[in-house]
């Protein structure tokens, strides 16, 4: 498989967020959203055998929750499922993020998955592979990336539409991030105020988790590798 990176931080989101993490960064998406804060990861990385991987990861240790993330790490399916599974019998813990464009039948019950829903502000609305609602267990959530009002609009009717709360462990409102956000590390770097966010939610009696990214507000939040 083609990776970007491998190092260790804290989880930065979902209901896992503030949790000790190794992130597996893998190479290359076939999406382009606007406010895409990962595209150092479309194109190069290098390419690692399995045994360099697990090798990585041990020298991260005591850390046993591995997030496998990209770009998207689905387009890496052949390689990556295989892999997995021989981390989950090592008795690790593991979380996968996509976008769930591509079929994630094969990804193991065991791995939690947070599967991102695109609005339409990201430019790839649409691209969501319906047929993965069926294979979503109470230990994934889905997300949904929101830069407006519109966006929200979309995601509170496919949260009701598809009864997510039902099918998913939790469902997660993210306020999109600026591309080129200031050295500050707070929510002016918001393309939503995570307030205005809350209080439609409030309003709206949505069964939903406000998610922020907040790595980008314990460092300056255009630092890689944490």
């Amino acid at each position: 498989m083609h990776f970007i990176e491998i190092y260790k931080s804290v989880q930065g989101e979902s209901s896992f967020a503030g949790r000790p993490c190794i992130f597996v960064r893998l190479a290359g998406c076939n999406l382009r959203c606007s406010w895409c804060d990962s595209e150092y990861t479309f194109t190069g990385g290098h390419r690692l055998t399995d045994e360099e991987v697990i090798a990585a990861m041990e020298a991260l240790a005591p850390v046993k929750l591995i997030e496998f993330t990209g770009g998207e790490p689905m387009l890496q399916e052949r390689e990556l499922v295989p892999l997995m599974e021989r981390l989950l019998a090592a008795g690790y813990e593991l979380m996968i993020e996509t976008s769930g464009e591509r079929p994630l039948d094969r990804v193991p019950k065991a791995v939690h998955k947070i599967v991102d829903v695109k609005c339409p502000g990201s430019g790839e609305g649409g691209s969501f592979r319906m047929t993965n609602l069926d294979h979503l267990t109470k230990r994934d959530e889905v997300k949904f990336v929101i830069a407006g009002r519109p966006d929200y609009e979309f995601a509170r009717a496919f949260v009701r539409e598809h009864d997510l709360a039902a099918k998913a462990g939790s469902v997660l409102f993210s306020p999109a991030f600026s591309k080129t956000p200031s050295p500050e590390r707070s929510t002016a770097n918001a393309l939503l105020d995570p307030r205005e966010l809350v209080e439609w939610m409030l309003a709206d009696g949505l069964d939903a988790r406000l998610s922020l990214q907040i790595h980008k507000y314990i460092w300056e939040p255009q630092k890689k590798g944490v």
